[in-house]
């Protein structure tokens, strides 16, 4: 027990260290002056329904609760995301994922998980949160069918049937 809050408390520092990164700026980062600041031309098109990424309404859909993926997703859920995500609504680094699934559509959740760096970048409710959590969620390289399963266990998690 005592290794596991060590290793989670060496975790969390890493990505806290990672995620301030430096105060350099480059030409290309750097705000332009005739729009608000925090908004960018890319963030004005931003959908908040959608998110960032390839996942929309078309290409995913869910019917009924597949019990064997959601198994699956917990497993991989228990390794990937544990360490900084509850299944309840109590925050750890992360926000906890009771309720994610009533609050978000499956094509966000699977644009997130797939893509979070430009999500967290033009996201309004992602950017709140993240003065909430201080910590940038890392990008876990999930595969598609991996991220999938991961959402079927979160809609398991809200009660799917």
């Amino acid at each position: 027990m005592k290794n596991k809050v060590i290793t989670t408390l060496c975790l969390s520092a890493a990505i806290f260290i990672g995620a301030c990164g430096g105060g350099d700026q480059s030409a290309t980062e750097t705000q332009q002056t005739d729009q608000p600041a925090g908004t960018t031309a890319e963030t004005s098109s931003y959908d908040p329904k959608r998110g960032e990424g390839k996942y929309d309404e078309t290409n995913m859909v869910v019917g009924a609760l597949d019990a064997a993926m959601a198994t699956k997703g917990d497993g991989i859920s228990a390794t990937k995301c544990f360490s900084c995500h509850k299944t309840t609504d109590e925050k750890l680094v992360g926000p906890g994922w009771k309720g994610v699934t009533e609050r978000r559509t499956p094509h966000w959740i699977m644009n997130f998980i797939t893509n979070p760096d430009p999500m967290i970048d033009k996201d309004p409710e992602v950017q709140a949160q993240l003065e909430l959590c201080l910590v940038r969620m890392p990008n876990q390289n999930l595969t598609e069918d991996e991220a999938r399963a991961v959402v079927e266990f979160m809609r398991k998690n809200d009660g799917a049937k």
